[in-house]
């Protein structure tokens, strides 16, 4: 049976989520990272719902038909936590396994740090440790050339024209990148398309960067100071990534002290949760079960 759609009160928004799986069972919590929604996790829902979870994968707050706040200062770290927070309160659970790609694995990151008691387990894909990923920023050349796409995504006004003119053609294209072009359906690349497209849509995603990654802003240091994580952790980053280097993938080790496992992904990218679906689904039911 297919996940259904709920309209979730949170954290002062109404949230849409998929949902799946035995109400009284452990909770999963999915977040999805830029330009997509909880669809990406599509793949993997229906698994953890037959392992008994009760899965929930909101649109984050900006995206899809979640409400989407005005001003860039709507989007930091902290509002982001809150919301993960929030959710799981909103099932009636005190804690949850945690999974997050791209920036649901930032602020995944960030929940765990912050709430580890809230956090079952924790589950991140592409995107280490935000002190491991300062680190690479400010060190590693490669990680340097990767990131040069974030000062287009800081300006405000050139991104969103540069990203939707054409159709939103370089919108589009960001799913193509990377060694598995057609992993992502077009109808789902469309469907993340047309949804950033509509009004104030695309400038809620990218104010998650603005609001976070401005250098010398409050947010993006106190990402950088985030603390060593306790929970049992498993990070999977794809081997042949464009955006996140091979130095943030190895230095997150440094920065967790409870059980760790690191699942480097020979020939995938970045969309790990299509181009590895079964792999990503199987390495998330690893993670809450141990």
């Amino acid at each position: 049976m297919a996940a259904s759609t709920h309209m979730v009160d949170a954290n002062g928004l109404r949230f849409k989520a998929l949902v799946d799986g035995p109400a009284d069972g452990e909770m999963f919590l999915l977040m999805h990272g830029f330009p997509e929604g909880a669809e990406s996790w599509s793949r993997q829902i229906p698994v953890l719902a037959r392992a008994g979870y009760l899965v929930v994968a909101p649109d984050m707050r900006g995206y899809g038909m979640t409400d989407a706040p005005e001003g860039v200062e709507s989007y930091t770290i902290d509002h982001l936590v809150a919301d993960a927070r929030s959710l799981i309160e909103a099932f009636g659970k005190e804690r949850a396994h945690v999974a997050g790609h791209d920036w649901g694995a930032v602020v995944a990151w960030y929940f765990a740090g912050t709430h580890p008691e809230m956090t079952a387990s924790l589950t991140t894909l592409s995107v280490g440790h935000p002190a491991a990923l300062a680190e690479a920023s400010r060190h590693d050349e490669d990680q340097q050339a990767r990131s040069t796409y974030v000062g287009l995504f800081l300006v405000e006004g050139k991104a969103e024209h540069v990203l939707l003119d054409e159709g939103g053609r370089r919108l589009r294209a960001m799913f193509k990148l990377g060694p598995n072009p057609d992993a992502v359906p077009d109808r789902v690349v469309d469907s993340f398309a047309r949804s950033a497209a509509r009004p104030g849509r695309l400038t809620a995603g990218l104010n998650y960067y603005r609001a976070n990654l401005r250098s010398g802003g409050q947010a993006w240091e106190r990402l950088q100071r985030l603390g060593p994580i306790t929970a049992r952790t498993r990070f999977l980053w794809g081997a042949e990534d464009p955006a996140c280097g091979r130095a943030q993938a190895e230095g997150t080790a440094a920065h967790v002290h409870g059980p760790y496992v690191f699942e480097e992904l020979p020939g995938a990218g970045h969309w790990l949760q299509f181009e590895r679906p079964d792999q990503v689904a199987r390495s998330l039911a690893q993670a809450a079960s141990i």
